[in-house]
């Protein structure tokens, strides 16, 4: 098997490198900085031949979209905004749960007719009318805008790129309205921007990306395989519950039940009774008060670290996208 490393590109600072060496941590995956906060290379613990790739959020999704990283976190926005098809060069295997934040459509909030795409697809047509020159849109997000606009047929616009703080610049009269992301909207409002009803153009948050363009070997796959599968295993446990009960009677009517109104995956009743299940976390009190409800005296719920399986989800994700260039690995 070749030697050549499995490449995870990770962001280099801030709360998303944090919150990412927390995700990765959570998964029993340690990423190890050899030579201190300045070493733009690391490892992760335990698993040999795969190599950390310290960047910034663009620069991960450039090496995405090269084949220079096999995999790597990064935002959603800016896989869609800076790769041209990025379906054929990327697979978004999962969301990682932060970096949330939405690309959104804002405009003055002192244009209290205007709440729509529709409403500003007119307002663009008399604006032009009026003064003879195409409404200003400021925005850092020229790819997303111009698709976004162009399925909601606004065309009467000129985009005015930002390199600043986007927000700020109908106030400065260096545009009419804005394209930005926002976490919570509260600096559009300080501005005095308010965001169109049917205005977002992506929710966002970070992802685990995979590379269609990376030199997939079965080595390199094999290590994806393994961090894919630790990865999965501790997101199945943080979102499910083990239930333990003893019910007096149960049978295969009461398995589909249970299965179809709390998805709830159950293993066959011992002879003493005794019945285990897993159930998504949010639909355990329910499930609980339905076991109750058929005889259960108790119900015990635990959680669990990992819930390793032999079908490996996002392993079988990223394989499906591959067939092509793994054939003769």
């Amino acid at each position: 098997m070749s030697t050549t490393p499995l490449v995870l590109a990770v962001p280099s600072k801030g709360r998303l490198q944090e919150n990412a060496a927390a995700f990765f941590s959570r998964a029993g995956l340690e990423l190890v900085q050899n030579r201190g906060a300045r070493d733009y290379r690391g490892a992760l613990a335990g698993l040999p031949d795969v190599e950390i790739a310290y960047l910034s959020a663009g620069d991960i999704v450039s090496h995405l979209a090269q084949g220079h990283a096999h995999l790597g976190v990064t935002g959603e926005d800016l896989v869609r905004e800076s790769v041209p098809d990025a379906e054929t060069k990327v697979e978004l295997l999962a969301p990682l749960g932060f970096g949330a934040a939405n690309v959104v459509v804002a405009v003055p909030r002192a244009w209290i007719d205007v709440r729509t795409m529709a409403d500003l697809e007119d307002v663009a047509a008399a604006f032009r009318a009026k003064r003879g020159e195409r409404m200003r849109v400021a925005t850092k997000y020229v790819n997303l805008t111009r698709r976004f606009f162009a399925e909601r047929h606004v065309t009467d616009y000129r985009i005015v790129e930002s390199s600043g703080a986007t927000e700020g610049a109908p106030a400065a009269g260096q545009a009419e309205l804005i394209v930005d992301i926002t976490t919570t909207g509260t600096t559009l409002l300080a501005n005095g921007l308010k965001i169109l009803d049917d205005g977002t153009i992506l929710r966002s948050q970070a992802n685990l990306v995979a590379s269609l363009a990376a030199d997939w070997t079965a080595a390199a796959r094999d290590r994806a395989r393994k961090i894919l599968s630790r990865i999965a295993a501790e997101e199945e446990a943080r979102t499910t519950r083990e239930v333990t009960t003893v019910l007096p009677r149960f049978d295969e009517a009461m398995g589909a039940e249970a299965k179809r109104l709390f998805s709830a995956r159950l293993r066959w009743p011992e002879k003493d009774g005794r019945l285990t299940a897993s159930c998504p976390a949010e639909l355990v009190p329910g499930f609980a008060d339905w076991l109750i409800s058929r005889g259960a005296e108790e119900v015990t719920v635990a959680s669990q670290a990992y819930v390793f399986a032999a079908r490996n989800p996002l392993y079988e994700k990223l394989v499906a996208r591959l067939p092509k260039l793994v054939a003769s690995s």
